[in-house]
């Protein structure tokens, strides 16, 4: 079970200044989300398009790569032309060619009580390689012996990758470049060293063999990853039936990593459920919900950039008794939080029945 609070959306477009004034915000959603120095951090992509004065022509927003400054540049193409394809508002293809519609990047929200955030007025983590030419998305942030690390999907002409970043205090960032290569997305780092290892999940592309299924991998020192294992993939009439990723990073419990992960079906969309995995062997799964968590019904959720989207991205424990905050993009625009528990994160991966006591 998970409850949703009053406030939301917590976070809209509305709320971010754009990086430049020939921008506008359209999205401010998938966060990764901490605690840290006694505030709820949320490290949210914003999506950002170029304002176009002549209606005739449609612009796509990339970084210049062969600009020493690593600017922005705006391509504008003639929106009546033969050769572009504008069906899907999140990419704009010519001539063959396929470009996202928006450029993400990474911007800090802080909350002290988890609900009512201020948007920091900077980009915390902006593109700056050739692999993050389209841009820098859906973040993960793990823990692991002190430091902060930021798994995130790098976007170019080159394919969806996974890049890493790490911080001590959220002001200053390093990057570590790619991990994974294409067709590679959903990265989330365990907490913890699993038998000597780093362990991180991740998603594959689809193949002509098969969908796209979740793997983990290990790594010495979070850079060289090996030992891939297959561990989930979707389930044919099921909420999870089209495709699966990774959430939030998993919570140790003692009935085993606990995981949400999102889902997608045709008939509701974007969907999350919880698993469990194997304390020593987290590519085993030992359960994993029949039911959806959360499923798009609230306007929020169904209507906005994308329709039909609940995205979880982040967990942050709110005391010491197991409540959690669940965070989670919607509609591919704002920003959404249910309050749940560890203890009814479990039910729901066991598909039990949670009785209130009133």
């Amino acid at each position: 079970m998970a409850i949703r609070v009053p406030e939301n959306p917590i976070i809209t477009p509305e709320m971010v200044t754009p990086s430049a004034p020939n921008m506008e915000v359209i999205g401010a959603f998938n966060p990764g989300a901490t605690y840290y120095n006694g505030e709820v951090i949320l490290l949210l992509r914003v999506a950002e398009r170029p304002l176009m004065e002549d209606p005739n022509k449609v612009g796509v927003p990339m970084l210049d790569v062969e600009s020493d400054s690593r600017r922005l540049k705006i391509l504008e193409f003639p929106v009546q032309s033969p050769h572009i394809d504008l069906t899907d508002p999140r990419a704009v293809t010519f001539e063959g060619r396929t470009y996202l519609s928006s450029i993400s990047y990474l911007r800090i929200a802080r909350s002290k009580d988890g609900a009512n955030f201020q948007v920091d007025p900077e980009p915390a983590l902006f593109p700056a390689t050739p692999y993050e030419e389209y841009g820098i998305e859906d973040c993960r942030i793990t823990v692991i012996e002190g430091v902060f690390y930021i798994s995130y999907t790098a976007v170019s002409r080159y394919g969806i990758c996974v890049g890493l970043a790490s911080t001590h205090d959220f002001k200053t960032y390093k990057r570590h470049g790619l991990i994974l290569h294409h067709e590679n997305k959903n990265a989330v780092l365990f907490p913890r060293r699993i038998n000597g290892r780093y362990t991180l999940m991740h998603r594959t592309g689809a193949s002509a063999l098969n969908g796209p299924n979740m793997w983990l991998a290990y790594s010495p020192d979070l850079l060289h990853w090996g030992d891939h294992q297959f561990f989930m993939e979707p389930r044919t009439h099921a909420w999870d039936a089209r495709r699966i990723g990774a959430g939030a990073p998993p919570i140790e419990t003692p009935e085993g990593w606990l995981m949400v992960y999102h889902g997608v079906n045709p008939k509701d969309g974007y969907c999350a459920g919880v698993a469990l995995l194997d304390i020593e062997n987290p590519h085993h799964v030992i359960s994993r919900s029949e039911n959806a968590l959360l499923m798009p019904e609230e306007d929020y959720e169904v209507s906005g950039f994308f329709e039909r989207v609940i995205f979880p991205t982040g967990l942050v424990p709110i005391d010491t008794n197991g409540s959690l905050m669940l965070y989670y993009g919607v509609a591919d625009r704002s920003v959404a939080v249910a309050k749940t528990s560890i203890r009814e994160l479990i039910a729901c991966a066991r598909d039990e029945v949670m009785l209130l006591v009133v």
